[in-house]
């Protein structure tokens, strides 16, 4: 029997050409995927919501669609305690309602390592909602080294390959009965020098120089070079027992640090009741009002600055 060899030829041909074919046709294919791959990660990128994991708060704060490579980064650096579970709630509602333009304004609540049973439990929720919260490696205390942790902690947390350099321009101390006008402030900040700032409110009271002693507790406002000075520097570590904003004042004076000073006074102050040489009246140019030690205070001082002005109308409530 004889074998026909054209046939034989020609469908080996149409099965080379077929598999060319196949060949041919996966590649487009493949590179169809990788462009709609591409696609997809684009678009993830500008719609996935921002991560809360604690390592990452950094980053998901300032990746956000309406960031703007010339708006101020600003860490406030609530000192408070564990316990005060209740004032931390208040105050997310006080700085969580605020939308400051040109700058963006991290609000975290700084304390020392937990030494309760619930508070590991509390505080790990609060994380885990929040993650607003940073937790030192220190004893509480007020006056014996916890604004030194705060400030010299900072760089090892923050500095990081995947975000901006510096994290923040400015960062913040601030007493968790002040409150602050993240608008006023970060208008306040924007012409002025973001290397070597020393900013708050000049003590004594009647002084306005802030070359002559320190910033007040109240809140006062650094930049991030010298907060790695506070790191790097022996100068902090060999000075921490005493009132901590005038040890902080010292520490600049004696490291020749902070030679571009601002005094925020008058636009910080204290409450003006009970008057002193430290208070006035509540006025439209704050940045801070200090000493709300009282409900009512906080609520006169809200009520003053008419901070539910932007609230909808809507048939779920009535609020005269």
């Amino acid at each position: 029997m004889k074998t026909n060899r054209p046939d034989g030829r020609r469908f080996i041909i149409s099965c080379f050409f077929f598999i060319v074919f196949l060949c041919i046709l996966a590649s487009v294919n493949e590179i169809r995927f990788d462009s709609l791959l591409k696609f997809g990660k684009c678009a993830f990128t500008h719609t996935a919501p921002h991560n809360s994991s604690a390592e990452n708060f950094l980053v998901a704060n300032l990746t956000s669609e309406n960031s703007s490579s010339d708006d101020i980064r600003i860490l406030i650096g609530i000192l408070t305690l564990p316990d005060h579970y209740h004032k931390r709630h208040f105050l997310r509602l006080i700085y969580g309602t605020q939308s400051p333009v040109g700058g963006r304004v991290d609000v975290k609540f700084v304390f020392c390592n937990l030494t309760k049973e619930d508070q590991t439990v509390l505080v790990a929720l609060e994380i885990m909602r929040y993650d607003d919260i940073i937790i030192m490696n220190c004893q509480e205390n007020m006056n014996k080294g916890k604004t030194y942790t705060y400030f010299s902690s900072l760089p090892e947390m923050l500095n990081t390959t995947d975000g901006p350099y510096p994290p923040y321009h400015y960062v913040m101390k601030g007493d968790d009965d002040a409150y602050f006008r993240l608008q006023s402030l970060v208008d306040s900040l924007r012409p002025l020098p973001r290397e070597d700032l020393y900013y708050g409110y000049v003590i004594p009271c009647p002084s306005m120089d802030p070359f002559v002693h320190y910033m007040s507790g109240m809140g006062y406002l650094v930049s991030w070079d010298i907060v790695e000075w506070i790191r790097d520097s022996d100068i902090p570590k060999n000075h921490l027992e005493g009132p901590e904003d005038k040890n902080f004042g010292e520490w600049l004076r004696d490291g020749h640090r902070g030679k571009n000073r601002y005094n925020a006074k008058w636009s910080m102050y204290n409450y003006p009741e009970p008057p002193t040489r430290c208070t006035h009246e509540l006025w439209p140019d704050t940045v801070a009002v200090h000493l709300l030690k009282t409900q009512e205070k906080w609520i006169r001082t809200l009520k003053y600055f008419n901070v539910t002005q932007n609230l909808k109308p809507s048939k779920l409530y009535h609020i005269p």
